[in-house]
């Protein structure tokens, strides 16, 4: 079945498939972004260096503008991203550490 834009769906087969196919591309995204949280736990020189609440703020602020823009529900985003932002920070915490063992375990 080919997915559909959302206006087009006559029925409930239609939309579940533009669900599914669009649930794929969002795993998919946030991979890449994992990717980028592995990147910063190899360049960030200290385990502090890790969380940022002041870029957490941004991060979290700029989604919920965005989500704004796009017609979102109030406080989606939000949500969404206290989620998203402190597992990445969980993961790339484990990361760090994961960095820091091999190098130390290696010497």
């Amino acid at each position: 079945m080919s997915v559909l834009p959302p206006e087009a769906c006559q029925t409930m087969p239609e939309v579940r498939a533009g669900v599914d196919a669009l649930d794929a591309e969002l795993v998919a995204l946030l991979a890449r972004r994992f990717g980028y949280m592995n990147a910063a736990a190899r360049i960030k020189p200290t385990r502090g260096a890790v969380r940022d609440e002041a870029r957490k703020a941004q991060v979290i602020a700029n989604a919920a503008a965005a989500a704004t823009v796009a017609g979102l529900p109030a406080g989606l985003a939000e949500r969404l991203w206290e989620t998203l932002v402190e597992a990445s920070i969980a993961h790339e915490l484990g990361e760090w550490d994961r960095l820091r063992s091999a190098t130390t375990s290696a010497a």
